[in-house]
């Protein structure tokens, strides 16, 4: 399943990219068909990155790539954007 998302990722990322953004696989739980994202560059700030990821990568995803139930952002999860240092 991983790498039908990689592929999936691949053909949509060049038009995130066109509006400097970009989206990095982060993990696909094959259990729960949870795909987690993040996104990066424009997206962070931008006020329609929800409807990108839910109307957009999560249908896409889902249409192409048996298994997938739902996309999520890293963030959206509670995870910071890197590691912290102590």
């Amino acid at each position: 399943m991983r790498e039908k998302v990689e592929k999936v990722i691949a053909v949509i990322r060049p038009a995130i990219q066109a509006d400097a953004g970009d989206i990095e696989l982060i993990d696909v739980d094959e259990t729960t068909g949870v795909v987690t994202v993040e996104l990066q560059g424009a997206c962070v700030t931008c006020p329609a990155s929800t409807q990108t990821l839910k109307a957009g990568i999560e249908r896409i995803m889902k249409d192409r790539v048996d298994g997938v139930t739902e996309v999520i952002e890293i963030n959206s999860v509670g995870m910071s954007e890197s590691p912290v240092s102590l």
